[in-house]
């Protein structure tokens, strides 16, 4: 089936629609930042996540207590196939890599130096039911597949800048640059 120069333009602004809603989620759970959570689900969204199976309100309270003790998250987004059902419904795969940073407790620091930490590498893929509704596109389902992880010793931890290091909170340098130029924190009623 041929598309018109217009319905064409238009699946490109949708697929520019829904990276930008995935780029959000990363940035929410690397930063903590719960109301931008929000902003790319669905509220009736269901999400299994490995290890959590329902509601988005489920969701986050279950990343606040998994991300809790975690230094330093990083979410890198891959491929991103959008494939259209009608105008309003796509089904979307994106790959991802992930690695966060966290001080060992109880037996895991058993043999390990005072400032080595534990990071925890995945890989996967997200695959989403995007649903547009008032005219925005966000999650309605979501289904986390793991292909591999490992969790490794990082010897001496995440000697960064200490000037200015990446934060897991409103402080980072993206939202104080963000509050600078726009006066807000981005899409997120938040407060720091």
């Amino acid at each position: 089936m041929s598309q018109s120069k217009e319905e064409a333009l238009q699946r490109l602004v949708d697929k520019s629609e829904i990276h930008d809603v995935m780029c959000r989620y990363a940035r929410s759970v690397d930063r903590g930042d719960w109301a931008l959570l929000r902003s790319t689900y669905h509220p009736d969204a269901y999400d299994d996540h490995v290890g959590y199976k329902g509601t988005l309100e489920g969701l986050i309270e279950w990343l606040d207590q998994r991300f809790a003790g975690v230094d330093n998250s990083v979410h890198f987004l891959g491929n991103c196939l959008v494939e259209f059902a009608t105008s309003d419904l796509a089904l979307v795969e994106t790959y991802f890599t992930s690695r966060r940073l966290r001080h060992p407790v109880g037996e895991e620091c058993n043999g390990l130096a005072a400032d080595d930490m534990l990071c925890r590498q995945t890989w996967g893929r997200y695959i989403d039911r995007f649903e547009r509704r008032n005219g925005e596109w966000r999650v309605a389902k979501r289904k986390v597949v793991l292909d591999a992880g490992f969790t490794s010793v990082a010897k001496g931890g995440a000697k960064g800048n200490a000037a200015a290091p990446g934060l897991r909170n409103l402080s980072d340098a993206l939202y104080s640059a963000h509050r600078e130029i726009f006066g807000t924190v981005p899409r997120s009623n938040a407060v720091s």
